[in-house]
């Protein structure tokens, strides 16, 4: 199962990307993760950074990039339904094999406005994705 955690890229550079998230009751997702209080899944904070980073990656003709690891992940304030997850990723550098080391933050768009908390922050990887050679089926 495909979840799209992107709905708007606000901004865009060759090493940037600052992305929108809207977090609603639709979102399967929710239903099962703590149903009396339902708030967007740590890991799915996580996955929106790396696909904001993916939109670096594809720029740079890099399209088949997964999460190669992920450091000093930090999580904060709730997400919840009727509230956006803003995410900026900055690229920091590009391994020799490959893989390319971005630092992101996701703050808490709330309705109204207010101050921004930070709802998660870390450091991750994308590395290329690794297809195994398929032998031929015997048959």
């Amino acid at each position: 199962m495909h979840f799209a955690l992107v709905d708007t890229v606000l901004e865009q550079t060759p090493e940037r990307v600052r992305a929108l998230k809207q977090v609603t009751l639709a979102e399967e997702y929710l239903q099962d993760h703590f149903p009396t209080f339902q708030v967007l899944p740590g890991v799915f904070m996580l996955e929106a950074m790396v696909q904001a980073a993916r939109r670096v990656t594809d720029a740079l003709g890099h399209p088949r990039m997964v999460l190669g690891g992920a450091k000093a992940m930090r999580y904060g304030s709730f997400v919840r339904p009727g509230e956006a997850l803003e995410v900026d990723v900055q690229l920091e550098k590009t391994q020799p094999d490959g893989t390319f080391v971005f630092k992101g933050t996701g703050t808490v768009r709330r309705p109204g406005g207010g101050e921004p908390e930070t709802a998660v922050s870390g450091r991750f990887t994308l590395r290329p994705l690794r297809i195994p050679p398929q032998t031929p089926a015997q048959g």
